[in-house]
């Protein structure tokens, strides 16, 4: 059995080498490069799984020096603050990226 791929325009299903789509024509690599981009986004922003990685990785060497330097620093302000400039600046990126479509 041959793996199809389905077109994400029309829904037609085509042989997994197509370039294009059968039924409608669509460029279904450009497609496919698309899909992926909006997968690997997070917070609406590309590659936000790696600037949320970041975060938590830094959040985590922050509250360990406090730990060790014995600093009474309370990290859920500065946690809240981050996320809510994740969500905007990904609403904005959302925006403007349907605009210059």
């Amino acid at each position: 059995m041959t793996a199809m791929v389905r077109c994400t325009k029309c829904g037609r299903e085509n042989a997994d080498d197509a370039k294009y789509c059968v039924n409608c024509g669509a460029d279904l690599e450009r497609i496919e490069r698309s899909d992926r981009r909006v997968r690997d986004e997070c917070f609406g922003l590309p590659h936000g799984g790696a600037i949320v990685g970041i975060f938590i990785g830094t959040m985590i060497i922050l509250w360990a020096i406090t730990q060790l330097l014995q600093l009474k620093i309370d990290f859920g302000p500065f946690a809240v603050l981050i996320i809510g400039i994740l969500i905007v600046a990904g609403a904005i990126y959302g925006l403007t990226r349907k605009r210059y479509r």
